[in-house]
């Protein structure tokens, strides 16, 4: 099977070898201008959820904190993993669980809100980050006299 690439002729002046020209195909390095879109999305959705939960969620229920620690966007942009820590309950997988719940009214706010930057939002799925947990954890184990 053949994969197709995309190809740029570049043609080499400084070198002739017996009065030939020869031409340098190029590859075009299309992956670094995609994965840097890609990294502008995802910063641009993690500041703009990130301030999603802490100015609509926090009136609402002052006790609870949920940050936005990572967001990962598909190639197509068509999905997008949200990663969530969350402090000050002890139920945090049921905390993630009700804002997937609530997934479509957040991804309507990010609209309102990015409406001039993308032309489609990304369908939201929220995933519990449990990083914090783990480094917390192993610091624990490190310094037991804490």
């Amino acid at each position: 099977m053949i994969r197709q690439q995309k190809y740029s002729i570049e043609l080499k002046y400084a070198r002739f070898q017996k009065n030939c020209l020869f031409l340098h195909l190029k590859q075009q390095t299309t992956e670094t201008m995609e994965g840097k879109r890609l990294e502008k999305v995802n910063k641009l959705l993690l500041k703009e959820l990130g301030d999603i939960f802490q100015k609509e969620l926090k009136p609402k229920v002052p006790s609870l904190m949920i940050t936005v620690t990572r967001v990962n966007v598909t190639s197509d942009l068509s999905y997008a993993r949200v990663y969530l820590s969350v402090f000050g309950v002890d139920e945090k997988k049921k905390v993630v669980e009700e804002v997937g719940q609530n997934a479509k009214a957040i991804r309507g706010l990010l609209g309102n809100r990015i409406r001039h930057q993308m032309r489609v939002v990304p369908e939201l799925r929220f995933i519990e980050d449990d990083s914090l947990d783990y480094i917390e954890n192993i610091d624990n184990l490190l310094h037991p006299e804490k």
